[in-house]
């Protein structure tokens, strides 16, 4: 896992979504509402839980799962309050360089727009939406006043577009929900 973590094949409800920013994205849903909670369903967790115990990773919490051999952990954060910002998600579970967060693909859109240069945001949220349909209301409605989040606006339109032709084909049209 460690070698190259995004090759590994882990079915279409899960993902390495990031290697270099250690994000695991675990998809539920094709069809969102704005209002939706965006938490790790308890179907999203046991699917994760599911294919990592194959990989030798052992629930150590409920929200740490270790692979002792590797030393890695992967966290899933908590949802600390109704209506939290997506972009929060990270902000108190603190992470070792080798550990892994496991989010909501919403959340790891999130993520993308904080650490990624504008372009190099939109093309990984591009290609994220291809294979696991984000709440793309959710995050533009927690979209900050900084001149980051403001300057992301401009590109959800067209993120709408590519989502919608992706959940519109195969093999996503036949994706049913974990739970």
């Amino acid at each position: 896992m460690l070698d190259d973590p995004e090759t590994l094949k882990l079915g279409p409800y899960l993902t390495v979504a990031d290697s270099n920013l250690r994000l695991i994205s675990v998809f539920d849903d094709l069809k969102y509402d704005r209002a939706d909670a965006d938490i790790l369903s308890p179907a999203m967790r046991r699917h994760f839980l599911d294919k990592f115990a194959k990989l030798g990773f052992r629930q150590k919490t409920g929200t740490i799962v270790v692979n002792k051999a590797t030393d890695v952990h992967c966290l899933m954060p908590k949802f600390h309050a109704l209506g939290a910002s997506p972009f929060d998600i990270t902000r108190f579970t603190a992470r070792r360089e080798q550990d892994f967060y496991v989010l909501t693909p919403t959340q790891t859109a999130c993520q993308f727009i904080d650490h990624y240069s504008q372009d190099e945001a939109v093309q990984r949220i591009r290609d994220l939406v291809q294979t696991q349909p984000i709440n793309l209301y959710r995050l533009m409605d927690y979209l900050e006043r900084k001149p980051k989040h403001q300057s992301f606006m401009s590109a959800i339109g067209h993120l709408r577009y590519v989502q919608r032709v992706a959940v519109e084909s195969e093999p996503l049209c036949r994706r049913r929900a974990l739970g």
